[in-house]
């Protein structure tokens, strides 16, 4: 269905006395309150954003996945994250602008005994919350949970990480039981991601509650299993139903891309010969939905080194669309997990070969090369039975590939898989594997930073997270 963003309106209701017009004393500029369907719209906005976001400053993982290498500035491609402080910039983001925006929305909501369906806006909000805290914990491990969002606590503690993570499938499991798919949640204008479609929403969270469950398959055998078992009944398999928000083609509702590639003038970017080449070697047609054509061949540059812009191939028009589709879940990535929970003897529907060759159909479909895909799927390198490596590393590079335009995906495929293999940099410092906390963290909350970064193992890029167990 047509999905809306629109720039939040906050609508007053003005009550007329016989004597005093009191509408004289409102001042509509400034309102005192934000409605809570405002709330939730820009909560919603703002983690789209992040997750779309190609700032170095916000979001440096599809350089991470070796998507994309730099031009003249490589800091990032080389895991610098404390020169911009990039821990500090995500955990504000997801915790200021996504998570109290929506939990204030909650509050609102639920005191308000007149709230039209109040249980299913709720649930979109309760959704919206387990994706922020779950990003959350796979970028930095433990952070705050239980106490993060008590305005009288400056000091909240630092959770369990992989607590953290089972308690949000009990809060995932009780948002889509209450949902009422025969009724609307927030009005069309208010929800930029389904337009108030319930159907579509518990859809939604049960792809959240899969991905979940795939990240945990090592380290948590047993409920990897079943939540994934109970998810693969509600899931979405095709683009129409993306978990994405919708961006259109002027200012201030454009894919945060177009920000980064186009409005601010810079040339900053340019394939990566880590994608590039394994693209190349498959003849991949989707290499034209990423890339322009360098000298009539597609070329990359060297990941993590400065490379000149006008060298290589250039990011293509498509991904420079202002009004690209924002998805945060598409439906190739659910085959994919489909297809790894299947390999891994999950019961559910389908075999890992099936949902293998729905992920590939859903990638091409979504970037629009569909016409090419018999071939590419007869290649030998890419074909299930005869494609290189076991069941894992055939998902995985697949999977890698068709997560081009979501790099925490291609990077958190690349960490729990272990494949496909990166190029090493001029440097020589591995992939992080996950975020620095923020650096005024040790001086705002020292006691809980302290005891947090003792029990991951240390604040270091080189700590694995609790899923990270190979």
């Amino acid at each position: 269905m047509k999905k809306i963003i629109l720039t939040i309106v906050s609508t007053f209701t003005i009550l007329v006395s016989c004597e005093v017009d009191e509408s004289l004393n409102i001042d509509t500029k400034n309102p005192s309150a934000v409605p809570a369907a405002g709330l939730f719209t820009e909560a919603a906005r703002q983690f789209f954003d992040q997750q779309q976001s190609a700032s170095v400053n916000f979001n440096p993982l599809r350089m991470y996945a070796q998507y994309w290498a730099q031009t003249t500035y490589p800091e990032e491609s080389q895991y610098t994250q404390v020169t911009r402080n990039m821990g500090r910039n995500i955990w504000r983001e997801m915790y200021k602008d996504v998570l109290r925006d929506s939990e204030g929305a909650k509050n609102l909501i639920l005191d308000n005994p007149q709230a039209s369906n109040p249980a299913n806006k709720v649930a979109c909000i309760d959704i919206l919350q387990v994706a922020a805290y779950a990003h959350l914990v796979e970028i930095f491990g433990d952070v705050p949970y239980t106490e993060a969002l008590d305005s009288s606590n400056p000091s909240p503690k630092y959770d369990d990480a992989e607590t953290v993570y089972l308690d949000l499938f009990t809060k995932l499991d009780a948002a889509l039981a209450s949902i009422n798919t025969s009724a609307s949640g927030f009005d069309a204008s208010q929800d930029p991601i389904y337009g108030g479609d319930m159907s579509q929403w518990k859809m939604a969270g049960n792809a959240l509650k899969l991905r979940m469950a795939m990240r945990i398959a090592d380290s948590n055998p047993s409920v990897s299993q079943q939540m994934a078992v109970a998810a693969a009944t509600g899931i979405f398999t095709d683009n129409a139903d993306n978990f994405s928000i919708t961006y259109y083609s002027s200012s201030p509702n454009t894919n945060p891309l177009w920000r980064t590639l186009v409005e601010s003038g810079r040339d900053d970017f340019i394939a990566a010969n880590t994608l590039v080449d394994a693209m190349n070697d498959l003849d991949d047609p989707r290499r034209a939905a990423f890339f322009e054509l360098h000298e009539g061949a597609y070329s990359g540059g060297i990941y993590g080194s400065a490379n000149a812009s006008s060298g290589f191939s250039a990011l293509s028009d498509q991904l420079k669309a202002p009004d690209l589709p924002g998805a945060f879940i598409t439906a190739a990535e659910v085959h994919f997990l489909m297809a790894e929970a299947a390999a891994r003897g999950y019961a559910v529907s389908g075999s890992a070969e099936a949902h293998y060759n729905m992920a590939i159909t859903a990638s091409f479909e979504e970037w629009g090369v569909e016409a090419d895909l018999a071939a590419y799927m007869a290649n030998p390198d890419v074909a299930w039975a005869t494609a290189p490596g076991n069941d894992m590393q055939k998902i995985a590079m697949q999977k890698w590939i068709a997560m081009f335009n979501n790099g925490m995906e291609g990077w958190t495929t690349i960490r729990l898989f272990d494949y496909p293999i990166l190029n090493a940099i001029e440097t020589g410092e591995a992939m992080p594997v996950r975020f620095l906390y923020p650096q005024d963290e040790p001086q705002l909350n020292a006691a809980s930073y302290a005891a947090g970064a003792a029990a991951i193992g240390g604040d270091l890029k080189s700590t694995k997270l609790f899923f990270d167990v190979n």
